[in-house]
């Protein structure tokens, strides 16, 4: 595996090395003396997939509070999306900005997600599945999300919305002084 950091801090792209024969190939996709050996979470103690039927589908963006430190290792195997990682760290060079990537299943590239950051995708064809690896144990009651097209963060979704969850949907805009102040009582672990 290659690991390529990305503009946001924490976040990679991992690329496969592929070992070719008359057969097709062969590639490793997770290790984890690999991602600890890249500075990167080495621990994954969950799996989803996610199956989408249509093309301009969105999901996102998916955010889980403190105490959850959620990493997400997030692969396309099937179809392609536009997968958007939108930086909620405070202390970050990136804060409230986000980065967009294309995966898909002929590249077969992955993206590496660190806790703390916002996550959501757009599925550029029909019938596109997404495997995600994660580094903690999904928690309902920290999951959050903000509206998927807020104006403050400006991400430009390549197709028209064909389909979207209600919850989704109904998202309220980002209001930076509310969010840091709920982050900073998370943080010093009060509860919500």
């Amino acid at each position: 595996m290659r690991f390529e950091p990305l503009e946001i801090p924490g976040a990679a792209l991992v690329r496969i090395d592929r070992k070719p024969d008359e057969r097709g190939f062969f590639a490793r996709t997770w290790c984890s003396q690999e991602f600890a050996g890249a500075g990167l979470s080495a621990s994954a103690v969950q799996a989803s997939i996610s199956y989408n039927e249509h093309r301009g589908t969105v999901r996102g963006m998916h955010f889980q509070w403190p105490p959850s430190r959620e990493d997400k290792l997030v692969r396309c195997v099937r179809g392609s999306l536009l997968d958007v990682l939108l930086d909620l760290r405070p202390d970050s060079p990136m804060y409230l900005r986000h980065l967009e990537i294309r995966l898909d299943d002929e590249s077969r590239d992955a993206v590496f997600i660190p806790h703390g950051i916002a996550h959501g995708f757009q599925t550029l064809s029909d019938r596109t599945e997404v495997l995600y690896q994660m580094s903690d144990y999904f928690a309902p009651e920290l999951g959050t999300g903000f509206r998927w097209n807020d104006p403050r963060f400006a991400i430009r979704w390549p197709l028209p919305v064909s389909m979207i969850s209600d919850r989704d949907a109904q998202c309220a805009d980002f209001d930076v002084a509310a969010f840091e102040r709920e982050l900073a009582r998370r943080q010093q672990g009060l509860a919500p």
